[in-house]
């Protein structure tokens, strides 16, 4: 995975997380399931980094 993904899809979660946090303060329930989905999709991109990176680690690639 690389520096820059790694940041992007970190961004990715704290920006939803501060969607959802937005979300639930101004009682907007769109934006709160917003906020909740970006950082799932976040969740997911970094869960498929790690797993690329294992297989790297195993098979010895850099």
């Amino acid at each position: 995975m690389g520096l820059g993904d790694k940041i992007q899809n970190k961004a990715q979660e704290m920006g939803g997380k501060v969607k959802e946090e937005t979300g639930k303060a101004t009682d907007d329930a769109s934006l709160q399931a917003d906020g909740v989905k970006d950082q799932a999709e976040a969740r997911t991109k970094q869960a498929g980094e790690h797993a690329k990176d294992a297989a790297k680690n195993i098979t010895g690639q850099k």
